[in-house]
């Protein structure tokens, strides 16, 4: 395989990051209108719509398949291997929320904008993007709006999409809002689940406030707290969050939300089936019903830190001034590694209060963001033309 000439593309990038304010208005445009539409997990349509007119009008070639996730061709040069550009659609945020983006002079401010409406609008802008900076790839480029990715969702527009192309993926980059210089090459195995509680209806009195469905929990809790967790691999119990009653009175019913993370798929499964004896025990010893249900899971992967992609990817980042946050991903990533598909994902700029009310991004940096993107894309195109 040829060397790839790294100087060359940490040139181009500072190029690009000169050239691309000029962009400054299309791209903006693009971000406000992926902010202000609503897109929550299952309620996508209306945000592929306006990616379906775009990619239209650009006179791309698109499609929208069985999950609703839509997808577009930018034909390379030579149209010999495929470069999957994906962003997912979809956000923490109900409809009901207020979307209004509002613009001060060096940020966006609203829902949604860092998660994922800014790695959309670079999806959705990046073929004018590439036009009017002379940029052509020999290898065609597939843009995928993903949708069903958070949640509930567990990824299943990805999945969907790679188990049903007729264009085998040769190298994808997934684009997320936040952080500038996220670089995730590799993946945890991760469970993702709801545990609930339910108390019987009708209760001794004398036993209220020790057999409600709050006191049953915290139980579970205490014993999930006493699972052992190796230092290495590295694993985590995350409790997201708790909900239970509304008042002063007992409440008979009780969830938790609750994340199991490992770099080791062992680890995953031996806590998981930790929990299910926590359940069984709960479930044996007093009148409450408890019960768990696993909604999302990943498999581990790692494409490794000296894969030729991920050092170009560091190397462009070091260029632009950019400190590289290597960290592990739990998103789309890991379909695509668990499908031996080298992949990255990168983070397109700086943001504050992600997922919170008051959530904001920099407008500057993205301009850091999208120049490392384009760079990283032509180092990948040039290496898989010389494979």
């Amino acid at each position: 395989m040829d060397p790839m000439p790294m100087p060359e593309f940490l040139d181009a990038a500072k190029r690009y990051r000169d050239e691309l304010p000029a962009l400054r208005d299309l791209f903006l445009a693009n971000a406000v209108f992926c902010g202000e539409t609503p897109s929550p997990t299952f309620e996508e349509a209306e945000l592929v719509q306006f990616l379906t007119d775009r990619f239209t009008e650009g006179g791309l070639e698109n499609s929208i398949d069985e999950m609703g996730s839509i997808s577009a061709i930018r034909p390379g040069k030579s149209g010999k291997r495929n470069i999957l550009v994906a962003a997912h659609l979809d956000t923490a945020w109900e409809t009901a929320v207020d979307h209004t983006v509002r613009a001060s002079e060096r940020r966006l401010h609203g829902v949604g904008l860092a998660d994922n409406a800014l790695g959309v609008a670079a999806l959705v802008s990046l073929p004018t993007l590439l036009d009017r900076l002379g940029v052509d790839l020999e290898a065609n480029l597939i843009l995928l709006g993903a949708t069903r990715s958070l949640g509930r969702g567990d990824l299943e527009g990805l999945r969907y999409f790679l188990d049903h192309t007729k264009a085998p993926v040769d190298a994808a980059i997934c684009l997320e809002g936040a952080q500038l210089g996220r670089l995730s090459y590799s993946c945890l195995g991760m469970i993702r689940g709801v545990i609930a509680v339910t108390v019987p209806e009708a209760q001794d009195w004398r036993e209220w406030g020790t057999s409600s469905a709050i006191m049953r929990m915290n139980q579970i809790i205490t014993k999930i707290l006493g699972i052992g967790r190796p230092l290495s691999p590295r694993t985590q119990i995350i409790l997201g969050s708790i909900s239970a009653g509304s008042g002063f009175t007992p409440p008979e019913k009780a969830r938790l939300r609750f994340e199991v993370r490992s770099e080791g798929g062992d680890q995953v499964s031996r806590i998981q089936q930790e929990l299910e004896n926590i359940i069984a025990e709960i479930n044996a010893n007093s009148p409450a019903e408890a019960e768990m249900e696993i909604f999302a899971r990943r498999e581990p992967g790692d494409l490794g830190f000296n894969h030729g992609i991920v050092a170009a990817a560091r190397g462009i980042m070091e260029s632009l001034g950019v400190e590289p946050r290597i960290r592990p991903s739990i998103s789309e990533l890991s379909a695509l590694l668990a499908r031996g598909i080298p992949s990255l994902t990168l983070g397109l700029t700086k943001a504050e209060h992600v997922n919170e009310l008051e959530e904001s991004i920099e407008i500057e940096p993205v301009f850091d963001g999208l120049a490392q993107v384009i760079a990283t894309l032509q180092a990948i195109d040039h290496r898989l033309a010389h494979e």
